[in-house]
């Protein structure tokens, strides 16, 4: 399911497409997925806890597994060991986005124990492909701190060195993502993939 056509990445020809736009109409979604039931779905564009009520009544009874793509910084800052790992707590108090995906956590899991929703949380860390470079700096620019360096200045680094970041190379995100789906122990927990 996508919200346009791609036709730089087309889908297998095997792949039924459903097209619709989650954030647009509903309704329609509702009604396109009327038919159908789901082995996985994975959803990477829910950033708030209203997303996850509607993926809610939207794939209730109509998956096998619903992954969560969370995220990294959902963990516990300021950072009180430099080895993270899935039992780290939750905790960001400095970024919105990372309080809302612990918020959109906590919805998925209270449905999974109050009635067996299947839910399997990943918290990728900075994930990166062919159209971006992984850098610090300018999300909507990365080119300039590139182009600082080029030049011979300084790389201004953010913080006080204790926020430790992994860079993920979109490939092996989707080894550790596809090892996950259809994986029945993968139900009710939480991976990393970084």
């Amino acid at each position: 399911m996508n919200r346009s056509a791609s036709t730089k990445y087309p889908a297998p020809k095997e792949a039924t497409i459903l097209q619709a736009d989650v954030y647009a109409d509903t309704a329609h979604l509702s009604s396109l997925l009327a038919d159908h039931h789901f082995d996985a779905v994975v959803d990477f564009i829910a950033f708030s806890p209203y997303d996850i009520e509607r993926d809610l009544a939207l794939f209730r009874d109509k998956t096998d597994q619903f992954v969560f793509i969370s995220s990294a910084s959902a963990y516990q800052k300021p950072v009180q060991n430099y080895l993270i790992t899935e039992e780290t707590p939750l905790e960001n108090p400095y970024w919105e986005y990372s309080r809302n995906k612990i918020a959109c956590e906590d919805a998925l899991m209270n449905a999974h124990h109050a009635n067996g929703f299947p839910v399997t949380i990943v918290r990728p860390s900075h994930t990166y492909g062919p159209t971006q470079i992984p850098s610090i700096g300018s999300w909507l620019h990365p080119w300039t701190v590139i182009d600082r360096m080029k030049r011979g200045e300084k790389v201004i680094v953010p913080g006080d060195g204790t926020s430790l970041w992994v860079l993920t190379w979109n490939a092996d995100f989707a080894k550790g993502l596809i090892g996950l789906l259809g994986n029945k122990k993968a139900v009710g927990e939480v991976f990393q993939i970084t």
